[in-house]
């Protein structure tokens, strides 16, 4: 079995839709994917995505990104709500949420949001970062406490799946640590730094195991291993981003 890694696929574009639609129905049949979060803020396209890519891959395991969990044009309570509704739609189509074994292969999705560690948001962050307004949270969840309530429904390094594996791979929406962030980054974007994710993945990879670990969110592409872990950024992106974006999967794993 093969194992493939993608993220950042917005399918609110229709190039993007039509990328996934030309994918080989015949090439993945006995192959993974990981989907690493951002699929769409619809549901139905959500919806959509999944069911393409299960017709390609015998098996997509995914986790939400900020992206699926906007509730400004969906009319749901809260995003808590949308959360479950994307689980839901995820697993009725058969995508997979939770550990997955496959001989002596595991892998672990990890939720997550964001909590500051990598920096406190400024004035021009607070006003431009769509999630601020197009996210909606219980009152008293600050950024913090929603990045807890994620991280707390994560797997333990205990998890039955996990028992006796070789290889351990994990992965993410968000960044598990900031230095993963190229230096060639400008100062004026580094002001995203602090909405990209949280430190505490990168603890929970860690104590886990995991060998490699698979992200999204900052659609930049990244091949980089530190301190014993390879990690991994695959975005496909928005179109006006296909200058610098890779635009395909990517083969990451192959089991023996």
């Amino acid at each position: 079995m093969r194992v493939f890694a993608v993220s950042d696929l917005h399918l609110d574009y229709a190039p993007n839709r039509a990328w996934v639609e030309q994918l080989s129905l015949q090439d993945y049949q006995e192959d993974a994917l990981i989907l690493a979060g951002d699929l769409s803020d619809r549901l139905a396209l959500i919806q959509d995505g999944f069911k393409a890519l299960m017709r390609r891959f015998a098996t997509v395991l995914y986790v939400p990104g900020n992206h699926d969990l906007w509730v400004h044009r969906e009319g749901m309570h809260d995003s808590f709500e949308k959360f479950d509704a994307v689980c839901e739609t995820a697993s009725a189509q058969g995508i997979c949420l939770t550990p997955f074994r496959h001989e002596d292969l595991a892998i672990v999705p990890l939720l997550g949001w964001y909590d500051y560690s990598f920096g406190r948001p400024g004035d021009y962050l607070r006003s431009a970062w769509a999630d601020y307004r197009a996210c909606r949270w219980p009152h008293g969840y600050d950024d913090a406490a929603i990045t807890r309530w994620f991280v707390e429904r994560n797997p333990a390094h205990s998890a039955p799946e996990l028992e006796g594996a070789d290889k351990i791979i994990s992965f993410s929406h968000f960044l598990p640590r900031i230095d993963l962030m190229p230096d060639r980054i400008p100062e004026k974007h580094r002001r995203l730094y602090p909405i990209l994710g949280a430190h505490v993945l990168d603890v929970q990879l860690r104590q886990l195991g995991a060998s490699m670990h698979i992200y999204g969110h900052s659609h930049v592409n990244r091949h980089i291993t530190v301190d014993g872990v390879t990690y991994i950024n695959n975005a496909y992106g928005y179109p006006s981003e296909a200058h610098f974006t890779a635009r395909q999967l990517l083969h990451v794993y192959t089991t023996a």
